[in-house]
């Protein structure tokens, strides 16, 4: 039996079907098979499609167009979409260089023609500098937002050829290279702008309002173009010399010239965040520094001194008094300094405060071993420092009615110390003096950092519920505006230990006060500032403990006294410093016309205010001096 091997063969045919844009699609017909395939050909163009005769002029002519409406701020007259494809189409067949070389020649005869409202002679000598500065600001803002419109129109030809041709500027750099070229390196305009900008600065050096915007916009404009630091800067630093040179030679003499630097550093660093470019600002604040203070240290260091010497010595006496310093030996090397450059009459005080402190804790260990000698032992710890009143800074004494216990304890320590040195004298100042108050209210207890004011008005609470303001001014002994800011601060501020009646933010006359059982806090250890401190210093440091049991609450009573550092420095403070180094001084101008008067026994009065001059240390203004001469011949009648 044989098999039949033959294979059923079946055509095969394949269909291709060309479309109009040259692409060939070839399917594949199987007859009688299922699951026939399908392939898809694409082929490239034969030929390029080729443009219109004068496609590329007629494309050109209505690209210049619209370029020609955004100069002169007109309207376009075509779809943006519609010329961006023009340029792409223009670049797809390699009209790219004619293209670039065609935009900046239309752009380049804008831009000169523009020069012309700068260079014209009679135009030019109409406008004062305000009015052209203004003219040039608006002609470029207006050259910046037609560069922007012009680039976002040849968009495709910035981001293709010129992108791919390294030595073509950008659109947007052809732009600044076309303005700088035509009319800020135009010498006549450049000067003009120039020292327009410099008029401006001056006036606002010497107090007017000037447009600061302006200023920012034109300096921006010659920063962008490259011509900041040949154009401007230089100029600017000549000027900024020769004002402040001038300014020092004759504000150096004022009272106030330090802080009249100080303003004009602010005022400079001010203009450099204004509208000035940060890369000015090291000239600039190196120039004001050199011409207000470097030509000028030597005189200065002679001449301010003594005002120096006056608040480095209060503040470095805060430090000391509260243990406040960072290092002793920082304040030592900064001593050292002051030194080496003041010479040494100058810190000869300052270091008498140190050996104060230094004696002081000699004498404490003295004095806690005599404490623990006596027949009754005491549980109040004191700590007091000892100061010659010579090295230290002088201070108005104000007299409180202190409680018992503490007067107790100064007595103590003064049959310490007056017996180990006698012929000495011992004034106390506690007005600085501060506690901690351990109160307890119906939330718990509480501890209350206070200064002694704020500690003597709140102790008269041990002894009765209510009292008015007379009543506690006559108990405590406080002056009245410091007693008026102490309960203001304990009834009307955050912390409100104290409730006032009636209620209100300041404190008068008849104004009633009692203790504020329903206080709460957060925080265990509260500290209540005063709401304003007159500048005084206490010379002891007292840690006292006192239990008080009354109407239903304890204080445990810690005083010490110099923690006025805690306190920031108030402006009432820094007039009375200033005021003492100044009646100071009168004492020097006394002693000095009295040397002269000696020593040359007969003396004109121009002679004697010259010799003045010369033996004098800081700067003396003839008003000064006149009182002087009245008393002195006074006194020779």
């Amino acid at each position: 039996m044989a098999e039949d091997t033959r294979q059923d063969k079946r055509a095969s045919f394949s269909i291709t079907e060309h479309s109009a844009n040259g692409m060939a699609r070839t399917s594949a017909v199987a007859s009688g098979k299922t699951g026939t395939s399908k392939k898809l050909v694409i082929k490239n163009f034969k030929d390029r499609p080729k443009l219109a005769e004068n496609y590329t002029e007629d494309t050109w002519l209505k690209l210049r167009d619209a370029v020609g409406a955004i100069q002169n701020s007109t309207s376009i007259k075509y779809n943006l979409e519609e010329l961006y494809q023009a340029v792409e189409n223009l670049c797809s067949y390699k009209v790219s260089p004619t293209l670039y070389k065609q935009l900046r020649q239309v752009c380049e005869d804008h831009v000169q023609a523009q020069i012309h409202q700068f260079r014209e002679y009679p135009f030019l000598c109409s406008l004062d500098n305000l009015s052209f500065l203004k003219r040039m600001n608006r002609c470029w803002q207006d050259h910046c937002r037609q560069t922007i419109m012009i680039r976002s129109i040849f968009l495709f030809l910035d981001r293709t050829y010129v992108l791919q041709n390294s030595l073509l500027p950008s659109i947007w750099d052809t732009g600044l290279e076309l303005f700088r070229t035509h009319i800020v390196s135009d010498s006549a305009v450049q000067k003009r702008t120039v020292e327009g900008i410099l008029e401006q600065i001056e006036l606002e050096r010497n107090g007017e309002t000037v447009d600061r915007s302006l200023l920012r916009s034109l300096l921006g404009m010659l920063s962008d173009l490259q011509v900041y630091k040949d154009s401007f800067e230089e100029r600017f630093l000549t000027e900024t010399n020769r004002l402040y040179a001038a300014e020092g030679q004759r504000l150096m003499q004022e009272r106030d010239y330090l802080h009249h630097v100080a303003r004009r550093l602010e005022e400079e660093n001010d203009r450099i965040v204004s509208y000035l470019d940060q890369s000015t600002q090291k000239p600039l604040i190196s120039c004001v520094e050199k011409q207000l203070l470097g030509e000028h240290m030597t005189a200065i260091l002679q001449k301010g001194k003594d005002v120096f010497e006056a608040f480095y010595k209060k503040d470095l006496a805060k430090r000391l008094l509260v243990g406040k310093s960072a290092s002793v030996d920082a304040e030592k090397s900064m001593l050292s300094k002051l030194k080496h450059e003041c010479g040494a009459a100058f810190t000869s005080k300052l270091e008498g405060m140190f050996k104060d402190m230094e004696l002081s804790k000699d004498i404490m260990i003295q004095f806690k071993q005599y404490i623990q000698n006596q027949s009754e032992p005491s549980n109040i710890e004191l700590t007091v420092n000892i100061l010659t009143m010579g090295y230290w800074p002088s201070y108005t004494p104000m007299e409180v009615h202190l409680p018992t216990e503490m007067v107790k304890l100064q007595e103590v320590f003064k049959l310490f110390y007056l017996g180990k040195h006698s012929g000495r004298k011992l004034q106390w100042q506690p007005t600085l003096g501060h506690a901690v108050l351990k109160a307890e209210f119906k939330e718990g207890k509480k501890e209350l950092q206070v200064s002694l004011f704020q500690t003597l008005v709140l102790l008269m609470f041990n002894e009765g519920e209510e009292f008015s303001m007379e009543e506690i001014r006559a108990a405590t002994g406080i002056e009245e505006g410091e007693l008026k800011r102490t309960l203001q601060s304990l009834a009307c501020g955050k912390a409100r230990v104290l409730n006032k009646n009636p209620r209100g933010k300041d404190v008068e006359d008849g104004d009633r006060f009692n203790f504020n059982n329903d206080f709460k806090h957060k925080l265990f250890r509260i500290k209540i500032n005063q709401i304003q401190m007159k500048e005084t210093v206490n010379i002891t440091s007292f840690w006292l403990f006192f239990s008080f049991t009354s109407c239903g609450w304890v204080f445990l009573f810690f005083f010490y006294s110099s923690l006025a550092y805690l306190f920031s420095l108030q402006v009432e403070e820094q007039v009375s410093t200033t005021e003492r180094v100044f009646q100071d001084r009168q004492y020097q101008i006394d002693a000095a016309v009295v040397r002269i008067m000696k020593m040359r026994k007969t003396l004109s009065h121009n002679l004697l205010v010259s010799e003045l001059y010369n033996q004098l240390k800081f700067p003396v203004k003839v008003i000064k001096i006149k009182p002087v001469f009245m008393g002195f011949f006074k006194l020779i009648n």
